[in-house]
């Protein structure tokens, strides 16, 4: 299949790199030194285990028009990115392309082909002018919970750190032939991409950890272990979870696992530093919108009190003001 990655940066370069070695034709969309250095030395991808390979059967451009026609569409941004990017991604559409959001975050299709009051709700925090949905047609989106940590390390290389796994989900739980057909051509790329009929209830077990643990990171430069080991800090955690599970069992969503088990998952993770944490340290805008603001945003709809929320909310959009303005 033809595969156009947008954002191809450490996600979005994992992905690329380890789709062109089973034999995809490739397109990676990247910028700046990352892409000079993969258009003159190829991508290196660098594994988990500590070996590594060059990947030099892939095009790699910053101009999205100049793909063509794609089979598919990875959309690797991050969050706050996309608004910008969305008007050009209809040059990548021919009459069956799919995309695949692997953001962060609530996305803006949460309450799309659900059978919802919200039904028609916009979500502020993440598209807020609809420009996103404008031009995303999201009868060609396909949702995706991100798991895999990569970095870049060095400009045309990318650090594989852990994780292999994509979930995806038909925004109405169908098992589609079409996502039937990218499961299967994720897993000859060595990805495991399950199928899944309730692909938010995943979204949201993700969320639920990053909500938390994301901004307190931020605020506090600390890491996933630290966190869980304070008290105070493990506390104001498990109360924005608290939080945000209300809000989300009032969706409908069922999470299958304890706010504890939760906790402790992200506490043996060990001494990492966030996604939040390295953006604010690299002085970059963060996540925060789709990850904390919008479900802040998400508590006023279904009126949900979020107080914990809400003041981590605000201490992290002042934080990311003073040092990206």
């Amino acid at each position: 299949m033809k595969i156009c990655i947008v954002g191809a940066g450490a996600i979005g370069g994992y992905i690329g790199a380890k789709l062109a070695q089973a034999g995809e034709q490739v397109t990676l969309i990247a910028r700046g030194a990352h892409l000079q250095a993969i258009q003159q030395q190829g991508l290196t991808l660098r594994n988990a285990d500590g070996t590594e390979e060059l990947i030099k059967d892939v095009v790699a451009t910053q101009d999205i028009a100049s793909a063509g026609t794609q089979d598919v569409v990875i959309v690797a941004l991050k969050a706050q990115s996309v608004p910008s990017v969305a008007p050009h991604l209809p040059a990548l559409y021919g009459a069956e392309t799919i995309v695949v959001t692997a953001q962060n975050g609530i996305p803006w299709w949460y309450f799309r082909k659900l059978d919802s009051p919200y039904a028609d709700y916009q979500i502020q925090a993440v598209d807020p002018q609809g420009i996103v949905e404008a031009h995303i047609p999201v009868d060609r989106v396909i949702g995706c919970v991100v798991y895999p940590a990569a970095e870049i390390v060095a400009p045309g290389v990318v650090q594989h750190i852990e994780g292999d796994r994509f979930s995806l989900g038909e925004l109405d739980g169908t098992k589609t032939s079409r996502i039937q057909q990218l499961s299967q051509s994720f897993r000859q790329a060595g990805i495991k991409a399950p199928v899944r009929n309730q692909i938010r209830n995943e979204l949201w077990v993700k969320l639920w950890g990053n909500l938390a643990f994301n901004p307190i990171s931020a605020l506090t430069r600390s890491t996933l272990e630290e966190i869980c080991q304070y008290s105070l800090t493990r506390e104001l955690a498990k109360n924005m979870m608290l939080e945000a599970q209300a809000i989300a069992e009032k969706l409908g969503v069922e999470f299958g696992i304890s706010l504890e088990q939760r906790i402790e998952g992200a506490e043996k993770v060990g001494a990492h530093k966030t996604s939040m944490l390295q953006d604010i340290e690299a002085r970059r805008p963060t996540e925060v919108d789709a990850i904390v603001g919008a479900v802040a945003e998400l508590g006023k709809l279904t009126q949900t009190p979020t107080p914990y929320i809400d003041a981590i909310y605000a201490s992290v959009k002042l934080l990311e003001k003073t040092l990206t303005c």
